[in-house]
C-alpha cells in the first residue's frame, strides 16, 4: 500500500476531504517495529495498584490500657 493509497481509503471510509487527510499525518506502520510510538508519552502509567493502597491502609489497632 502506497502513500496515496492510505490517504484515499482513509478519506473514503471518513467522508473527509484527502487534503485534509494528508494535513493529518496518517502514516503506514510497520508491524515487526513493536517500539514505534509517533509521540512517546514522558508521563508515567496513569494507574492505582488498590492492593498497595490497602496494604498502607492496613495497620494493626493496639487497645491502650
Amino acid at each position: 500500500m502506497t502513500q496515496q493509497d492510505l490517504d484515499t481509503a482513509v478519506a473514503r471510509a471518513t467522508g473527509e476531504d484527502i487534503t485534509q487527510i494528508r494535513r493529518r499525518g496518517f502514516s503506514i506502520a510497520d508491524p515487526l517495529n513493536v517500539e514505534f510510538d509517533p509521540e512517546p508519552s514522558t508521563f508515567p502509567p496513569q494507574v492505582i495498584d488498590w492492593d498497595e493502597i490497602d496494604r498502607s491502609r492496613n495497620v494493626a489497632l493496639f487497645a491502650q490500657r
